[in-house]
């Protein structure tokens, strides 16, 4: 008798197991949904819609707030129930009188918010259907002959992110999100961690584009000279501004001499032996007691129990892969800066990303 009670729980845990397996697989094969569902809240102004109304609204006012069609508003209750069951917004009470309200998350995607730091222009660049549809030639990259030959999104597009933006006239929305995501770095960086600027009277936001770092500095440190350097059609989109410099250029050929030099989420896009010559550049321009500040992920080895910090940082690097970029780990940062010709470096967390002081 025990032997057949042994045999009956072991296949009760056996097809237990079977089931989770089911569940966990299609739970993560489903991913993609989360994020075109977020996607369409972010488009349809949802979190703006919550907050014109004082941080709760119904769905009837959403629906008159994003003038979303009678017709689909039994489909907007089901989205918003999978929003709220993702985490993206909270509700209170039921049917028709159910409140929905902002969460820390779609807090910093409304317009004119508490932060003053609005991430919506990020959500379409990160959730895009050519990247996307980059991924799915994962395996002919990884197999093909001719196809390791080029960058993952070449063989999936026939061409680079920079000439796709080019033909389909996308480079605002690049920029506007680059914008959006400086915005919100430079806030945490200017209250918790101004000491890196301590010391520096001049600074050059490398491959800075449109300036909204160095704008942010110069604001908050007015006797710091700051100048941006970036590519010519880069610069020529720049706005006027009597508080930073602009400078046409090429970070892999010649950096202006400064007390620090700013990489903000650059590196992560070269690989290793580019990310080596770029780091060269920036040792000639600073002087003895100057330094470079990098604004980059550092990829947790481990010791971190934050699960969603973790598959954020490699879900990037499996992003930047489709662009022969690497997200690193601090020993593939430490060999860079000695390959470039440092001495020392610091660490500091901030998010998904660090701030790293290199020291020659």
């Amino acid at each position: 008798m025990a032997s057949g009670m042994q045999h009956k729980n072991a296949i009760s845990t056996a097809t237990e197991g079977l089931i989770q397996a089911q569940l966990e697989l299609y739970h993560h094969s489903l991913g993609y949904v989360k994020s075109a569902a977020l996607r369409a809240a972010a488009e349809l102004g949802i979190p703006d819609a919550i907050h014109r109304h004082g941080g709760v609204a119904t769905l009837s006012d959403i629906a008159t707030e994003t003038g979303i069609h009678p017709s689909k508003y039994s489909h907007l209750r089901r989205l918003m129930h999978t929003l709220t069951v993702t985490g993206i917004f909270s509700v209170e009470g039921y049917d028709d009188d159910a409140g929905y309200k902002l969460t820390l998350v779609s807090s910093v995607l409304v317009e004119g918010g508490e932060s003053m730091c609005n991430l919506s222009p990020m959500v379409p660049l990160l959730v895009e259907l050519l990247k996307l549809t980059m991924l799915f030639d994962i395996k002919v990259w990884f197999t093909d002959e001719q196809a390791s030959a080029m960058t993952l999104f070449e063989v999936a597009h026939g061409c680079t992110p920079s000439e796709m933006k080019a033909k389909k006239g996308t480079g605002g929305i690049f920029q506007a999100a680059m914008v959006a995501d400086t915005n919100l770095v430079m806030e945490v960086v200017l209250k918790e961690h101004m000491g890196i600027f301590k010391g520096v009277n001049s600074l050059v936001d490398a491959g800075g584009a449109h300036g909204a770092a160095a704008a942010a500095i110069s604001k908050a440190l007015p006797h710091v000279k700051c100048t941006v350097l970036d590519l010519p059609h880069v610069i020529a989109g720049a706005p006027t501004s009597r508080d930073v410099q602009f400078v046409a250029g090429d970070v892999f050929e010649y950096i202006p001499p400064a007390d620090a030099i700013l990489l903000k989420w650059i590196l992560c896009i070269w690989r290793d032996e580019d990310a080596v010559k770029v780091l060269r550049r920036c040792k000639e321009a600073i002087p003895a007691g100057g330094k470079v500040i990098i604004f980059d992920g550092v990829v947790d080895s481990g010791a971190s129990q934050n699960v969603i910090l973790k598959e954020t940082q490699v879900l990037f690097d499996i992003m930047m892969m489709g662009i022969d970029g690497v997200e690193r780990d601090e020993q593939q940062w430490k060999k860079m800066f000695v390959e470039a010709g440092f001495g020392d470096y610091k660490i500091s967390p901030v998010g998904h990303r660090s701030i790293i002081e290199v020291y020659p």
